[in-house]
């Protein structure tokens, strides 16, 4: 069966990045870490651990799909590349947003961070051509909703980005296609 240019490039960044678990994996971990750091010591270094952490998800998850045997880079002339880019340029001034409304009022850190991060996973299903990271950005995106309208605690509002990345995690690895060889 012949695949068309699209199906081709997603096919290529599905091998490359083993579907996109690995960067799945390591954005819940850091979700985690910051609802630690807001349990432990607070709100404010808490937002840094989500910010920095998040600064490193990309290279981490790199260094975890080649440890699993994928090569964790595509062609350049890979057309998907550039809406990976044009998605991470618009997440940094997602973040910068964020962190600009922690400091009006602290509660909406967290809800506005997994919004921006539910929609890039929007960006992911065309970039991965699969349904699955629709499913995970409307779940966050839902869940920030209700951590904004529930007023629910930023501890409890970290926590449940973690878990709800780290439950797509697993799911995406068990449905990540099996190494094969372009």
């Amino acid at each position: 069966m012949k695949l068309s240019v699209t199906e081709e490039q997603q096919h290529e960044m599905r091998y490359a990045h083993y579907d996109g678990a690995p960067g799945v994996l390591v954005s819940g971990l850091v979700w985690i870490a910051a609802a630690l750091v807001c349990y432990q010591l607070g709100i404010n270094k808490a937002v840094w651990t989500l910010l920095i952490g998040g600064a490193f998800i990309y290279p981490l998850s790199l260094l975890v799909t080649k440890v699993m045997g994928r090569p964790a880079k595509t062609s350049k002339d890979n057309a998907l590349n550039q809406l990976g880019m044009a998605s991470t340029i618009w997440l940094i001034l997602c973040c910068a947003m964020a962190y600009g409304l922690f400091l009006l009022k602290p509660e909406l850190f967290f809800p506005a961070m997994m919004a921006t991060i539910g929609s890039r996973y929007l960006i992911f299903a065309s970039i991965y051509g699969r349904s699955i990271f629709w499913v995970m950005g409307v779940s966050l995106i839902v869940a920030a909703n209700l951590v904004l309208f529930l007023a629910i605690t930023p501890v409890v509002a970290a926590g449940l980005g973690g878990l709800i990345e780290m439950l797509f995690a697993v799911l995406v690895f068990s449905k990540a296609s099996k190494p094969a060889v372009l």
